[in-house]
Parts: C-alpha cells; structure tokens; sequence
C-alpha cells in the first residue's frame, strides 16, 4: 500500500496547471506535490484543463507537460458550471479509469473538481475501493453558483447564505428547484470523501453551515516555499513609507477598482504616495477593462499599471513598495498574495472580511478597512504613510509563514492517519516513522 520509503503512494488532483493558468489553488497544489515528492513518496499531479489553455488532442485526453513523467494534463472542455458536472463521460471515464488502475493510488486528494466533474469522486471509489480521498477545500465553487464568489450577481453584495430562493434571486433564469438539485448532487458525491481540508477556520465554518459535518472538515494551513525577503526601501530619516502595491489578477471580485477610487480620493488632497499595479485583466469583459482604464486615468498618475508577472519576479517587484494592499470585495480564503507579503515583510491593508480578515490582524501586522469602501480604504492609506512608527510596528510583528515543507510533512502524517486510523500506524513501516527517521 506504500513505496520502500513506507510513504503512500499520492495521486494529487487539480483544476490546471499553475505553467497553463497560475492561479493560487494551483500554485498550492503543485507546490505541495513537489513537496510530498521531496520527502520521498511516489506522487503523481493531474490537471485538468480546456480549450481556453489548451487544444485538444487526437486520440485520448491525456497529455504530458513538458518531459515530466510525473505531471499529467487531462483535457476536460465539456463541463456543466452550474451543476459541477462533467458532460463527457464518454471520453472522460476510460482515460481517467486507465490512469487509476495503472498508479494505483493509496491517497488521491483532490484540489478542485472544476472541469473534472464532481462524479469523478465516485468513479475514484469504484475503481480504487482501497485508496482514501482527501479534498482541500479552497474555495466556494460547491456552495455558491456565482463563480464561487459568494457575492449577488446584482451588485456584488456579499452573501453570507445560499438558499434556494436566494440563488434564484441572482439567477432568476434557472428555477430554485434546480438549486435544490444542484446542492444535492454535490453532497451526495461528497459524501464519498474520507476528509476535507481548509485553510482557512472561515471557509471551514462556512462549509460547516452549509451542511459538512464539523468533524469531517480539518483546518490546515497552506504552506510556501522558502524566500530571501527582498530587502525594505532605504529611505532618509522620517521620509515616509508611502509606497503601495497590488498584486493579481484584475477582475471585478479583486477590487482593483475599489483601489483606484481611493487613490483618485486621495490624490485630491495632495499627498505624496503611489501604487503598483501588478496583473493582468485575462478573461475580462470590455465594460470592466474600460472601467479599470478610467480609474487609472482618475488616480491622475498616482496609480501605475505594470501589467502581469511572474511568481519567480515577485522579490524584485515587492522591493520597490512598503505596503501592499489587497482590496477583494468576496470572501477571499487564505489568500496567496498575503502570505507572500508577509514572507518579505511587508504589512498588508486589506478588506476586513472573510479568510483576509483571518490571516490579517488588524493593528498588528497589517490594516483593515471596510470592504468595497474606496473612502475607508483612502482613510486608511493615509493613516499608512503618516503615523509615526506604525509601519515599524506592524513590520516587526508579522508571523513566520509556514514553509512548503512543514505543509507536505503534515499531509502525509494526515495520510498516515487516514491509511492506518487515529494515531496512524504503528512500529516499522510507520509513514510518521519514516519522516521522523
């Protein structure tokens, strides 16, 4: 049931490749393979993917990524959003079959089932009726039919319930009875899942609310490889720390715009401070584009855009600010900007709400405003860049943030766990005994 090592063999699954669309449930997936491979077991990453990133190929659905043996693109374009499902089974069923029987997983743990299909956790019972299914909640795909965003489609309110009647209120094209459907369908195929994940206590007690049992829902943390902190700004004596940045992607939901707002608010009272816009709009309609260029051209030079980046361009970037800022409208869980901030020191301002409000103590290693307020958010920028030893305050109170490694170790002793019972196994052969030897 494990390798020589006594280490289970690891089918880890996510909705793409972070080298396809580097999106933060995908980093943290690949990150944490590449980790449970460093301690030695024998793991295997599969993302699923569509058209929008890849074409699809003759033959079967199975592509490789480059020359790694070990990470493996499933092409799954026809998926049903609004019921998590995947339309073709046809095609899908064989492939992901063959590759079941064939790696023989004792652990798969899912990241997502976004493209691949929430029945696919049954097909992994049926073909593997030994192995034991993991899945990490990230997000709020299950729950909410609005891009997991947990805001109303009129309005971008913040939900704080699903209901039937309340998601067809954002969607009155589809009755509520389908809403009702919906739900029970993705708790029936839950129900096949030996124990979930969070990383954050809010989305844990969200899910919780929703209908998982308490004791089935595990919070764990995400973890991040190992940096040099890019070094703070040398700055002359009682010059002020008015350097801001954002990082991510540009969408509605991020609150890009909520940031300009408050820039343009507060270039109107003839402060001196700038911000960085780091990301790109993929995806994007017109209309948001249109709406982000005139918040740019509101922050009357206050405000520069810089465009995407990359994750391995991030110490360079984050050199060049004191703050970073981190505007989202939704919920958010444990948001990957955050932890890469503080792994360089660098004190967050970001909206009070949701798993930011989690990872963000407010006065101690970072700032809260109101979220969606573009007034509070300038408030509080101003606050930043002219208190006295508050930047120097909250800098030397930012937490250690947990290592890639530290996160794989815990998983696996999770595993263990799960294989063997309470307490894992015991004596030789022991998945704790073999990291701790």
């Amino acid at each position: 049931m494990s390798n020589a090592s006594g280490l289970p063999r690891v089918l880890i699954v996510a909705h793409n490749h972070p080298s396809l669309h580097p999106g933060g449930t995908e980093i943290f997936a690949h990150e944490l393979f590449r980790g449970i491979k460093a301690l030695g077991a024998e793991a295997l990453f599969l993302a699923c993917t569509n058209g929008i990133h890849r074409d699809r190929k003759p033959g079967t659905n199975l592509q490789t990524l480059g020359r790694s043996a070990d990470e493996v693109v499933l092409w799954a374009g026809h998926f049903d959003h609004f019921f998590q499902s995947q339309i073709d089974l046809h095609g899908i069923v064989p492939d992901l079959s063959n590759l079941l029987r064939a790696f023989r997983p004792d652990i798969v743990h899912i990241h997502h089932t976004l493209l691949l299909g929430v029945e696919m956790l049954f097909l992994i019972r049926r073909i593997c009726p030994e192995a034991r299914i993991v899945y990490t909640l990230h997000d709020y795909y299950p729950i909410c039919a609005n891009d997991g965003q947990m805001v109303t489609t009129n309005g971008h309110a913040l939900c704080r319930a699903s209901s039937p009647d309340a998601c067809h209120r954002c969607f009155p094209d589809r009755p509520a009875d389908q809403f009702v459907l919906r739900e029970k369908h993705i708790k029936a195929m839950f129900g096949l899942v030996d124990q979930f994940l969070a990383p954050s206590a809010f989305l844990r007690d969200r899910y919780v609310a929703w209908g998982i049992p308490a004791d089935r829902i595990e919070v764990m943390e995400n973890g991040r490889p190992a940096v040099d902190p890019a070094p703070h700004r040398a700055l002359p004596a009682g010059a002020p720390r008015n350097a801001f940045a954002y990082f991510g992607n540009l969408n509605p939901f991020k609150g890009v715009t909520v940031a300009l707002d408050a820039v343009a608010r507060l270039a109107r009272t003839g402060a001196d401070f700038s911000l960085a816009v780091h990301g790109g709009a993929p995806f994007q309609t017109d209309a948001f584009k249109a709406k982000v260029e005139e918040g740019f051209k509101g922050a009357k030079g206050h405000a520069v855009q810089h465009g995407p980046y990359r994750r391995e361009e991030m110490a360079d970037l984050i050199a060049a600010c004191d703050w970073v800022v981190m505007p989202s409208i939704w919920w958010e869980n444990a948001p990957l900007v955050i932890r890469e901030a503080f792994q360089h020191g660098r004190p967050v301002i970001c909206s009070g709400i949701g798993g930011m409000a989690e990872a963000v103590c407010d006065g101690v290693d970072g700032l809260h405003f109101r979220a969606g307020d573009a007034t509070d958010l300038a408030r509080v920028m101003n606050r930043a860049m002219t208190e006295p030893g508050l930047w120097e305050r909250l800098v030397s109170n930012i937490p250690v943030v947990r290592t890639t490694e530290e996160a794989a170790e815990q998983h696996v002793m999770l595993y263990d766990e799960i294989i063997w019972g309470d307490g894992g196994a015991h004596g030789q052969g022991s998945i704790a005994g073999s990291i701790a030897g």
